[in-house]
């Protein structure tokens, strides 16, 4: 096995007591910064429709990126739904805008510095002290914190009922775009 591979099961391990929340829970109310640092309400949202909700990692993860330019390439069809789209990372809003101009999002890109959210949704975990010899988080995280959020997507209804929830310990596999649409499709049928 190789030394990546190896650094990539401690940092899966370190993230498998992370449950984060499930389908059914209410989802938790939170305002937070956007790229321009404006506040943006998931419960004024809401108030439009479906929200979905990425939690992800940062403006400097491949994967995240790879998973933020799908939704981006399918946004069109997700607002058919009448559906909006949040990322939240934490990172400063600042490296939010870096994530929204490098990957050409038209969604809002939050900012999650003290992690308040991340934890509200029970997704803060720490990847470990090998992690934490190869990668400064302090240094990456808006207050500084070595914690990260396991990657995860929930699909809120109006409500702010959980309709649907993927967290993964691995960071590599992430609750695809065809998963998302078949989602919205049953809720607009039920609705």
């Amino acid at each position: 096995m190789s030394e990546l591979q190896d650094f990539q099961k401690l940092v899966i391990a370190n993230a498998s007591q992370v449950k984060g929340l499930a389908k059914g829970d209410k989802a938790p109310d939170f305002t937070l910064p956007n790229a321009m640092g404006n506040d943006v309400s998931l419960s004024e949202m809401l108030k439009t429709g479906i929200v979905i909700i990425k939690f992800y990692r940062g403006e400097w993860c491949p994967i995240c990126n790879l998973d933020l330019r799908e939704v981006q390439n399918n946004l069109s069809e997700i607002k058919l739904f009448g559906a909006s789209f949040l990322a939240i990372s934490p990172q400063k809003p600042d490296d939010a805008l870096t994530a929204k101009e490098k990957n050409n999002l038209d969604f809002e890109v939050l900012s999650d510095a003290s992690q308040k959210v991340i934890k509200a949704y029970n997704l803060q975990f720490d990847p470990g002290e090998d992690y934490h010899s190869r990668r400064d988080l302090t240094l990456l995280n808006g207050n500084g914190l070595k914690t990260l959020p396991v990657p995860a997507t929930f699909i809120i209804n109006t409500n702010q009922i959980i309709e649907a929830a993927h967290v993964e310990a691995n960071y590599t596999e992430r609750m695809g775009v065809s998963e998302i649409l078949e989602t919205l499709k049953v809720l607009v049928k039920k609705s």
